[in-house]
């Protein structure tokens, strides 16, 4: 039994160092949400549990309020806190049910997330850093709700010496993603910032860091977590960040685009399909359609293709088309000699024209092209009997071509193309630009035919004129060679958009290249970058810059190959430099890059749209961020042309121009009526129309026959009355009868009346002179004769009533 009673005595001792501990974390929490108005957590901390006796650890904490209750401890007026088991957050945690309810913290400010009050889980420990010997505060925040805000400035104060260790992570259900966007960063001297997911095999990632956060960035997180580390500098001033998240729906990446292909993407959700096809003389190797699968994790349902050109092949009624170097091969035999074959036939009557774009060969290499497919065919082009390339191209005597290339040792470096095009006798053949375009005077391309060629955004004509002419009637040929559309290297862009493209894309770039790109916009305005391809070797490098040459910040070095993405910078000017690798041969080459430019806003907002003439404008959202919706609206009498809604999309800009409201100028359709033809003299309706009402036979019309469109201010067009009827003549009939009896009645009593009166008249003028009987209504009216004249207008109909317009004058 004393055995038993000191037993009960170390448990009851060891719960009252358990109550004082708890005491001593609630009044540190009660100090924090003085100083920052911050939640109350539901759960202990997690770090604390290993101090609590295992009897204390083991059972369910009462409800906070009653904990101080019996402690004597007060937290004012905020809303009452419901109990929660003790929490154990070496696990991930599972995310609440997002909802909308509105909810207010002790302080009395609103709740920043949209979920429970209380899903945030806030940890903090205090240890020594070995590297410093001083105090480390540590903190780990955890956020479930679909939508917040991770804010520096409501972390604890630091003591005098002591550095903070902060990770916030945001976990959310799976097939939802996290989006980071940089509201604010202004961090000291020294601070590190990382922003942090893991991938789809659990491995870590870092997704940003501090040297390339600006303000109104954007970050995705590819699974349903994503983590912020923030550790500060005990030698300089605290900085702050703020920075807003939301969920997304997860999706499949975007494929990747083949070299030497293309690919459209229907949807990046899961059900969505992404197709690929090769550019003209490659063949896709893969499956050219590929399905986005697995809702919680959504991945393709096979690897993207690749386009390969074959070595050799047979074309049949060949009419334009390629013949490329075959690309190198993957097999282990790869470095042994190789030959292969082309064979080209045109339709029956025509004649082929081949043109060298391209010819880069080894010493070991040979390239022969012969007007034929037999062994006695006519060389038209033999590289091995060192004659002149001829760039102006060859033509075939007969409708059939052989192309052959031998080489010993296949090389990367190796590298021809060859187009090809059918033509009719007594005509030019078809020209071609690569990366370019071309007007024709004549599409059949007949003696006399002026051809003008243009290159595509990103390039500039080179190696020929802009413009030749189809002569000679006997044996028609172009009098010149079509120019080329080269990517160059480096320049200075002043326009509000463009595109920048690797030195001679998209070919592959050379070696030893070095380019720089000045892009200048609006004083007023920022460059975003939308980099859509970026593919390059190990050792070149591309490098973007944010400002001018005095003020220049490094916004982002690359190297190898990456995803699309987007980055702005901080001012109107932004520079571009490249630099490949003069000894290229040894670490390969990368296939270039495609980056567009244009300008934005430099704030965090759209443009403000004016207001529109006629009408009114309502805005979602009082400051014009990121999804903003406006939704424009017309005066009565006025219809508007154009999109009614227009939304701030995410590069600050609208979606699409603002409508406008234009004048109704037309009736609305009356209809038509029963047992009638109508003919309109405008099938439109407009101001002035008139439509005029006949009844068939056996019927009688009722009403007027014929309604006008009447214009008027301000109001829409109405019409000037209403619709007639058409009656059957049985009941018209019986109608006018009855109206023939009243006439009659009305014909007698009018009678009647005129012959009293002709009586008195009679009276007067002959009789009163002879007659002492005077009668008061012979003598004159006091009163001169008052006329009155009464002009009646049409009525006008509108819906609901007849309106009556007069005028009464004296």
């Amino acid at each position: 039994s004393s055995a038993g009673g000191v037993q009960g005595q170390n448990t009851r001792e060891s719960l009252s160092r358990g109550q004082g501990l708890l005491e001593a974390v609630l009044a540190q929490g009660d100090h924090l949400l003085a100083q920052k108005g911050a939640v109350f957590p539901t759960a202990l901390p997690a770090d604390l549990l290993p101090f609590l006796p295992k009897e204390l650890g083991a059972r369910v904490l009462p409800p906070e309020d009653e904990i101080r209750r019996k402690l004597g401890l007060h937290r004012g007026n905020g809303p009452p806190v419901t109990s929660a088991p003790v929490e154990d957050t070496t696990r991930t945690p599972e995310p609440p049910t997002p909802s909308s309810v509105s909810t207010t913290d002790p302080s009395g400010a609103p709740h920043r997330g949209h979920g429970p009050l209380f899903a945030t889980v806030v940890t903090t420990t205090i240890g020594t850093d070995t590297d410093t010997n001083s105090l480390a505060p540590r903190c780990t925040v955890n956020f479930t709700d679909p939508e917040g805000y991770i804010d520096s400035s409501d972390d604890p104060p630091l003591p005098n010496g002591a550095f903070l260790q902060c990770t916030y992570t945001v976990t959310v259900y799976r097939g939802y993603g996290v989006e980071l966007q940089v509201k604010n960063v202004n961090l000291s001297e020294g601070e590190q910032l990382s922003i942090r997911g893991v991938d789809e095999g659990g491995a870590p990632l870092v997704l940003a860091n501090e040297t390339l956060l600006v303000e109104g960035q954007v970050i995705r997180s590819p699974t349903n977590t994503i983590s912020v580390f923030f550790r500060s500098f005990p030698e300089g001033g605290s900085g702050n960040f703020q920075l807003h998240y939301q969920i997304f729906r997860l999706s499949c990446s975007l494929p990747r685009r083949p070299h030497f292909g293309e690919v459209s993407v229907l949807d990046l959700h899961p059900g969505g399909t992404a197709r690929f096809h090769c550019h003209m003389g490659y063949h896709l190797q893969g499956a050219p359609v590929l399905t986005c699968i697995n809702a919680s994790l959504p991945i393709w349902s096979s690897r993207e293709p690749a386009c390969r050109a074959l070595c050799g092949g047979s074309v049949k009624n060949a009419t334009v088309g390629r013949v490329l170097s075959p690309s190198p091969p993957s097999s282990a035999n790869g470095t042994q000699g190789r030959s292969c074959s082309w064979s080209l036939e045109a339709p029956a009557g025509q004649r082929l024209h081949l043109h060298l774009e391209r010819m880069v060969l080894g010493p070991t290499d040979r390239l022969v092209l012969w007007s034929g497919l037999d062994a006695g065919s006519v060389v038209l082009f033999d590289s091995g009997r060192g004659t002149p390339i001829p760039f102006e191209g060859v033509i075939s005597e007969g409708p059939s071509v052989r192309v052959q290339f031998i080489t010993d040792i296949p090389s990367h470096t190796t590298s021809f193309n060859i187009r090809y095009e059918a033509f009719e006798k007594g005509h030019c053949y078809e020209p071609y630009i690569q990366n370019g375009n071309f007007t024709t005077s004549d599409p059949g391309y007949g003696v006399g035919t002026v051809v003008q060629f243009s290159c595509d955004a990103g390039h500039s004509l080179e190696q020929g004129p802009p413009v030749i002419e189809c002569i000679n009637a006997r044996d028609p040929y172009w009098n010149d060679t079509e120019p080329l559309c080269k990517a160059l290297c480096g320049g200075d862009l002043s326009g509000p958009s463009g595109v920048i493209l690797s030195p001679n894309w998209p070919e592959w770039y050379g070696e030893g290249e070095d380019c720089s790109w000045r892009i200048h916009v609006g004083e007023d305005k920022r460059v975003l970058l939308d980099v859509q391809l970026l593919n390059l070797s190990n050792s070149d490098m591309l490098t973007i810059l944010d400002g001018d040459e005095v003020t220049t910040r490094i916004l982002g070095q690359y190297v190898g190959g990456t995803s699309p993405f987007k980055l702005s910078s901080s001012s109107p000017d932004l520079t571009i430099t490249f630099h490949s690798d003069p000894a290229g041969l040894v670490f390969g080459k990368g296939e270039g890059f495609i980056i567009n430019y244009m300008e934005v806003s430099r704030n965090d907002s759209c443009p403000d749209l004016p207001e529109i003439q006629n009408g009114w404008k309502t805005t979602s959202h009082t400051a014009l961020v990121r999804g903003t919706r406006i939704t424009y609206q017309c005066d009565p009498g006025y219809d508007l042309v154009g999109r009614e809604t227009l939304t701030c999309q995410l590069d600050l800009s609208w979606s699409t121009q603002p409508p406008f409201c234009e004048k109704i100028m037309y009736c609305t359709d009356p209809g038509h009526v029963e047992h009638s033809t109508r003919s309109l003299s405008d099938p439109k309706l407009l101001v002035g129309t008139t439509i005029q009402y006949s009844c068939n036979p056996g019927f009688v019309l009722q009403g007027s026959a014929i309604l006008t469109c009447y214009g008027r201010e301000p109001g829409t067009p109405v019409w000037t009355s209403r619709l007639p009827h058409c009656v059957f003549a049985e009941a018209a009939a019986d109608s006018s009868f009855d109206g023939g009896n009243m006439a009659l009645a009305i014909f007698i009593l009018v009678l009647l009346l005129s012959v009293l009166l002709g009586g008195a008249y009679v009276y007067v003028t002959r009789c009163r002179y002879h007659s002492n009987l005077r009668l008061p209504l012979m003598y004159p009216h006091p009163y001169s004769q008052i006329t009155v004249e009464t002009e009646f207008d049409n009525p006008l109909y509108e819906t609901g009533g007849v309106r009556l317009q007069g005028n009464v004058s004296d």
